[in-house]
């Protein structure tokens, strides 16, 4: 029963404006009134923007935080299989019946007003954090950062912008520099901004937007490093050097994620940060379709020995950093099986990966939120894919010694095979 009602009313909630994505805070300050100014009434918050490693970020700042034994409210985007995985209440995602009492309660005092769907649901969110006790909230941005409905927050305890990459052009501009300005919008006055350590067209915008509010900016490179070192993660800043374990979440990329969240967390300096809850939230970050390793219906298609792998990264940015890690799994054959959106620059996002791979084969799952033809993709490729077209296809059609399967290229594929991992009873090949 409960999980249609949330459904049902997020369908009602669509309605109400003709847009999916309208980026304007005008709306969203209208609902937040209607509600009382939830956003006034929030534990500490922590905001965090970016293109790539915004949700792993996000995944380190939670861990952290409760290995120190703090109640921590989450709020991400999109969801993988349902729409209760974008808020957690103080460890634990919201129940169903808190979710769409919450849905319901916001659609009855917006009264029908003009408003987006992420826009609406963000306002349901803030109220739920403002209703339920925390002492910290860990905010992430939906899209860009200046006009995205989270950005009312007038005061947060840190912000974070993340790697940034050419994505979204259609809302956030053309130019890297023009999406870093976007992405600074979530920059507040006196309030400490940890960076990635971005291209100097990007790294450029930022400082700027910093430098004319004042805000603190606490670039990797400049103010902190975060490396590999002797198995482990070695962080440096102005103040210390602390040896920790290596990052629960697999690949490379996932040392700069853990050093922003670090960074913005010692910025903030609250009494309750020591180097054992940092050390302690490093090793038990969890984060799905990040490089996650599958064991269920879809992965037991594989032969024994084989190993099943998911990674949602969708962008130019997300391929380079994919490409960063697969040199690292070539003790055994690897496989991708590709799968995108619609609009998305399957090019820019395959271009990395190409050569690094044993196959590579286009997918599209009937479930798949826009998915891109797989002719498309194998175009992409240069050829060099072969169609799939479904996932079991590419799994019967794949052989040779045991080796890694990777599926990539698209959240919402993600979100679909997350579905049919869990499956029972288990799935058959194709």
């Amino acid at each position: 029963m409960g999980q249609g009602r949330s459904e049902a009313i997020l369908e009602r909630l669509h309605s109400l404006h003709p847009r999916l994505i309208d980026l304007s805070l005008d709306r969203m300050w209208g609902a937040l009134a209607a509600l009382g100014h939830p956003e006034r009434r929030l534990p500490p918050v922590i905001h965090v923007a970016g293109t790539n490693g915004k949700g792993s970020t996000c995944a380190f700042l939670r861990a952290i935080a409760e290995a120190a034994g703090l109640r921590v409210h989450v709020f991400t985007s999109p969801h993988l299989v349902r729409f209760a995985e974008r808020i957690r209440l103080a460890g634990e995602l919201v129940s169903e019946a808190a979710l769409s009492d919450a849905l319901e309660h916001t659609e009855r005092v917006n009264a029908g007003a003009p408003i987006t769907i992420f826009e609406i649901t963000t306002a349901a969110a803030f109220w739920l954090f403002a209703e339920v006790p925390a002492d910290l909230l860990i905010l992430e941005v939906g899209l860009g950062g200046r006009y995205d409905a989270t950005n009312v927050v007038e005061a947060p305890v840190a912000t974070a912008i993340t790697s940034l990459s050419l994505d979204h052009m259609e809302f956030l501009g053309e130019t890297l520099a023009a999406i870093a300005f976007e992405k600074a919008g979530i920059i507040k006055p006196g309030v400490p901004c940890a960076t990635a350590l971005h291209a100097p067209e990007a790294a450029g915008v930022v400082a700027e937007v910093a430098a004319a509010i004042g805000a603190p900016l606490l670039a990797r490179g400049a103010a902190w490093t975060a490396e590999p070192h002797e198995g482990g993660l070695r962080y440096r800043d102005a103040i210390a050097t602390l040896d920790l374990p290596a990052p629960s979440l697999p690949g490379p990329h996932q040392f700069e994620n853990a050093g922003i969240a670090i960074t913005a967390l010692r910025a903030w300096n609250p009494p309750w940060l020591t180097d054992a809850a940092i050390a302690q939230g490093l090793t038990t970050a969890t984060w799905p379709a990040r490089l996650q390793r599958l064991h269920g219906a879809l992965a037991h298609l594989l032969p024994p020995g084989w190993e099943l792998w998911l990674d949602g990264g969708h962008n130019a940015g997300a391929g380079q950093a994919l490409a960063a890690h697969l040199p690292s799994w070539r003790d055994r054959p690897l496989h991708l099986l590709v799968g995108m959106k619609k609009g998305k620059a399957s090019g820019e996002f395959l271009r990395p990966l190409l050569g690094l791979a044993d196959t590579i084969h286009a997918v599209a799952e009937p479930g798949q939120h826009l998915a891109m033809p797989v002719e498309d993709i194998v175009a992409a490729s240069g050829g060099v894919a072969l169609v799939g077209p479904r996932i079991t296809d590419a799994l019967a059609r794949i052989s040779g010694p045991p080796g890694r399967v990777l599926i990539c290229g698209s959240l919402y594929l993600a979100g679909e095979v997350l579905k049919d991992d869990a499956r029972t009873p288990p799935l058959a090949l194709a």
